[in-house]
């Protein structure tokens, strides 16, 4: 069987022809938007079973929501009813749900309430036969819009179902315009505005079925999580424990990383990134006319460079620009400094770059490091732009939490490398908000930046020799070079 990441990819290949019902994970969101966008032929797909109960209205009528009239028996056990990590669904609420995340999503990105959307969106509740069940997404395009329909478990998580209330909505709104094609919402767009409206935890955004009575009555749960006036709080903590994405990684998230086995590293990053993108000047309008490109254009790096072009004239710019944001987003939270010792090994794993090594043709890999100079006296330009891209970045992060005396080490050395690249860097000093993005050094050449590096070596090994060890952590040894 082949990957969600997979099936993401090839989808735009062959979905114009395809008219088979496509399912996915809830967490594998990326798979879930471009697959469900399929265009189904006039004899199929065009009507929609009916359900058990008289179907539910939402109040601008563009909900629809219906469910069996029986719930599942996973729906009315006292565990479930009581886990706030779960939605249990019921028509009329889904209908009120709808709306309120809707609205939510067009105050984010500034949409006029008058902006009615013309599709219709179908909400069907079926019986859950697992708290892991799959939601589906079909979509099908009308002269009068579009038609919609999302297939959901009647239990199911609170992140799950807003990650695709989102999706749907969006794919809604970006489809207003579309003629022949079905617009391909980005993944990292879905995934940081469901996010973001997470974070919030704006109460009575979704609501869940009764699971008691008081006095007759039945009481609605409220899923409601107040984090205060940071909506990055949540993400900030993730990225204190694990490394943000870079763009290329955010672009093209991997299986894992969708399904949050990376330890929300793809998560935390992708709310990172679209809660910048809004902060920017326009920002809600241009990623609306993204939206609106989607249809029009063959892919959504495509729409996006159309949209931000002011801002970002160059793909290369808007890289620039998450590095910057990223090194200012650590800088307003650092969390705690390392200590000495555990600073020694950070810049010595930072310095040294993991390699497999053969004697022979024929011989099993053995495992080894090689150093910065190595890199830049052995291997072809492309493979040292990669390292040596991803080194400068990560000793800026690591600059912010370096024990004192090898603050200024840590500089030199990414001074040096943004050199050899001729790439600006993030001048950390100041105040965060007066950060910038420094002038393009003045490029220097490989034999240069190898005796620079050298003297930086030299300049460490003198540090460590007078400061005083701190033995609460073991260091790790030192790389050969």
């Amino acid at each position: 069987m082949k990957s969600p990441l997979h099936r993401c990819l090839a989808a735009p290949l062959h979905r114009i022809y395809d008219s088979t019902v496509q399912r996915f994970n809830g967490f594998t969101f990326c798979a879930a938007l471009v697959l469900s966008a399929v265009f189904f032929p006039p004899a199929a797909g065009a009507q929609f079973s009916k359900t058990d109960r008289e179907p539910t209205r939402s109040i601008s009528g563009q909900f629809i929501a219906s469910g069996p009239a029986q719930f599942s028996q996973l729906a009315g056990l006292p565990r479930v009813a009581a886990d706030t990590n779960l939605v249990r669904l019921q028509p009329a609420l889904l209908a009120v749900s709808a709306e309120r995340i809707k609205d939510v999503l067009y105050h984010r990105l500034e949409i006029k309430k008058e902006a009615l959307g013309r599709g219709q969106i179908y909400l069907v509740i079926h019986p859950a036969q697992s708290l892991d069940e799959n939601v589906t997404i079909f979509s099908r395009l009308t002269a009068d819009g579009g038609t919609y329909r999302v297939d959901l478990p009647d239990v199911l998580s609170h992140r799950r179902f807003t990650r695709a209330m989102t999706g749907v909505i969006l794919l809604e709104y970006a489809n207003r315009q579309a003629q022949s094609r079905s617009a391909e919402i980005p993944a990292w767009l879905a995934d940081g505005l469901a996010e973001e409206m997470l974070a919030a935890g704006a109460p009575e955004t979704v609501l869940s079925m009764p699971d008691k009575l008081v006095n007759g009555l039945p009481v609605t749960r409220i899923n409601a999580t107040q984090r205060g006036m940071d909506s990055l709080a949540g993400a900030r903590r993730v990225l204190e424990q694990v490394p943000p994405l870079t763009f290329e990684q955010l672009t093209w998230p991997t299986a894992a990383q969708l399904a949050g086995d990376d330890g929300g590293a793809y998560r935390a990053s992708a709310q990172l990134f679209v809660d910048d993108l809004l902060q920017l000047k326009s920002g809600p309008l241009r990623l609306r006319t993204m939206l609106e490109l989607l249809p029009r254009d063959y892919n959504w790096q495509t729409a996006f460079q159309s949209a931000f072009r002011e801002m970002f004239p160059r793909p290369l710019d808007l890289e620039k620009w998450w590095a910057l944001q990223l090194a200012d987003f650590a800088a307003h939270d650092r969390g705690p400094g390392w200590t000495l010792a555990v600073s020694r090994a950070k810049l010595d794993e930072l310095l040294s770059v993991p390699v497999e090594m053969r004697a022979t043709s024929n011989s099993l890999p053995a495992h080894s490091e090689i150093s910065l100079q190595a890199v830049i006296l052995n291997l072809d330009a492309a493979h040292q732009q990669a390292i040596l891209q991803a080194k400068l970045r990560d000793l800026g992060l690591a600059e912010l939490r370096m024990a004192p005396q090898l603050v200024a080490l840590t500089d030199g050395y990414r001074q040096a490398l943004a050199a050899y690249l001729g790439e600006p860097f993030v001048i950390l000093t100041g105040p965060p908000r007066s950060r910038q993005v420094s002038a393009v050094p003045k490029k220097i050449g490989a034999g240069k930046t190898v005796k620079r590096l050298d003297a930086l070596d030299a300049e460490r090994r003198a540090i460590e020799s007078k400061v005083r060890p701190d033995v609460s952590v073991q260091p790790r040894l030192e790389p050969k070079f």
